[in-house]
């Protein structure tokens, strides 16, 4: 058993099959996207118990009994998730194939850091490749976030 975006889902693939197999063949899910392969480039970044891990090589074994959330379980589409709407206004995707790997990551950041600076954004998405030039957007995308859920909580 294994929980996707608060969904419980009983696994019938092999053990050794990569999560991101599951997440995007079985489920359906295309937030997610196969990359490198190897867990270098960041694209397939989800989070599992809340903390960023690549999905093309992390096998089922190893996510059985855990809460794995992608793209798609950050927001809804009547309620994005203050990063995705923060994503919209900066204007921070050019090609967009990155971006559900960055906003998973920057959404682990401020879970556990409200107020992240600038030089900790860029040591949680140092981890994803994007070769558009929007890293700077990207960065103002993830300070506005942080801004937008400390007015929600003032």
């Amino acid at each position: 058993m294994i929980t996707i975006n608060a969904q419980h889902i009983a696994l019938t693939a092999p053990d050794k099959t990569p999560l991101l197999s599951l997440l995007r063949n079985e489920l359906g899910l295309s937030g997610p996207k196969l990359g490198c392969g190897e867990g270098e480039c960041g694209a397939c970044m989800v989070l599992v118990d809340g903390r960023p891990q690549t999905s093309c090589n992390l096998p089922l074994w190893a996510v059985k009994g855990h809460a794995v959330t992608t793209l798609e379980g950050l927001g809804k589409p009547g309620q994005p998730h203050a990063l995705q709407q923060a994503f919209v206004e900066e204007n921070a995707g050019q090609c967009g194939y990155c971006l559900s790997g960055i906003l998973v990551s920057a959404s682990a950041l401020l879970q556990h850091t409200a107020e992240p600076t600038r030089a900790q954004i860029c040591q949680a998405l140092d981890k994803h490749l994007c070769r558009c030039g929007a890293h700077e957007r990207i960065i103002r995308a993830v300070q506005r976030a942080a801004q937008m859920s400390k007015l929600a909580t003032a």
